[in-house]
């Protein structure tokens, strides 16, 4: 907050004080040039945040509507017909109050705590640390559910982002992609051809469109990781095809999960349903294990057969499983961007992903979809 002559009265609806004349300004608003935001003491700027920032969304969803868009990268030879549409919106606050994991903070965002973990053994979850991981996975849910609804024609990547991380923040979570490495944004969304890692922008969906929103929160010290691929109202025959393989692929996947399983397995119960359905699947990313650690041991589980991941599941193990399926060739190719892959051919691609823990007797799906009564 800064300070100026004390001329305007608190513009705070639940003043402590009634309103006294108030020399501390609302910093955003004046950023964004908006005048007489003062404000008598800090209590009462935190009192009232919620509905002044209303201010704040409306002002920069102005700004947003006759901000012009470009592509960064007019000159790369893209494979399909999606493209990127800056300028990206700036990076979205995350109060101090929310646990942060070792990353966020960091100027490189490097996850020094994995970098330390490499070559460890998967980690083997106390039942404290599973009711954990239960209690994160569940709010990684309703955060995926809620920008579900949100899908539709008309609403750009960048509102979905913005869903994401509020409805994350509101559940006392840090978005777990939030400077990953430097990723930009709070979720990944990938649009047809991109396999993954889109980067939320302000392209608009269209009809006809399939969109994957992959969806990650950290809480109490753990984290969530869990995905899913929407239509933007009607798509077509192939798309939905695409969709229903790479979720049986996921199931299937699942249904093998139990102590004792070669992790190499996994791959041997996806292929099969993809090549069936006359689809591909991507072998350049792989699932992992997730707990403490957004991408811990075991550190590389293939989607594809006959691939040599070492190690076999235990109780008390948690890790996902998160298929990518293709149209088209299992190759991918990168943006300039460092982080949007796209399919080398330019068909479309989908994905879905669930966190898994396994128990004595077989396999808890803890970011699974609540059952409509």
């Amino acid at each position: 907050m800064t300070t100026t002559a004390a001329t305007t009265p608190c513009q705070s609806e639940k003043c402590l004080n009634s309103n006294p004349p108030s020399r501390l300004e609302c910093p955003t608003c004046a950023k964004l040039g908006i005048k007489g935001s003062f404000f008598c003491t800090q209590e009462c700027f935190k009192a009232g945040w919620k509905s002044h920032k209303i201010i704040h969304n409306f002002v920069n969803l102005s700004i947003s509507k006759n901000e012009e868009q470009y592509n960064p990268f007019p000159s790369f030879q893209y494979t399909g017909s999606l493209r990127p549409a800056y300028p990206l919106s700036p990076k979205r606050f995350v109060p101090d109050h929310i646990r942060r994991p070792d990353y966020a903070d960091d100027g490189r965002g490097f996850p020094k705590s994995e970098s330390l973990a490499q070559g460890q053994s998967p980690q083997i979850l106390t039942a404290e640390e599973q009711e954990k991981m239960r209690t994160v996975c569940r709010l990684g849910r309703e955060i995926l559910d809620i920008a579900a609804a949100a899908v539709g024609p008309g609403i750009t990547t960048d509102e979905i982002d913005e869903i994401v991380h509020n409805a994350t923040i509101d559940r006392n979570c840090y978005p777990s992609p939030l400077n990953y490495r430097m990723f930009p944004k709070s979720v990944c969304t990938s649009i047809n051809e991109v396999i993954c890692h889109g980067i939320p922008d302000k392209r608009k969906l269209v009809e006809g469109d399939i969109i994957n929103i992959d969806v990650s929160a950290y809480h109490d010290g753990f984290h969530a990781d869990l995905n899913a691929t929407y239509p933007v109202g009607e798509i077509d025959e192939e798309s939905k095809k695409l969709i229903r393989t790479t979720r049986e692929a996921l199931d299937a996947a699942i249904a093998i999960c139990k102590p004792g399983v070669p992790f190499r397995d996994i791959g041997k119960a996806i292929e099969p349903i993809a090549k069936k359905n006359g689809c591909s699947v991507v072998r350049n990313y792989t699932a992992h294990g997730v707990n403490q650690l957004f991408h811990g041991s075991p550190t590389n589980i293939p989607h594809y057969a006959k691939n040599k991941a070492i190690g076999t599941m235990k109780p008390g193990m948690t890790f996902t499983i998160e298929p990518m399926i293709n149209l088209g060739t299992h190759e991918g190719v990168h943006w300039p961007d460092d982080w949007t892959c796209t399919t080398a051919d330019g068909r479309r691609s989908a994905q879905f992903e669930e966190t898994l823990l396994i128990t004595e007797t077989g396999v808890e799906v803890i970011s699974a979809a609540v059952e409509k009564q």
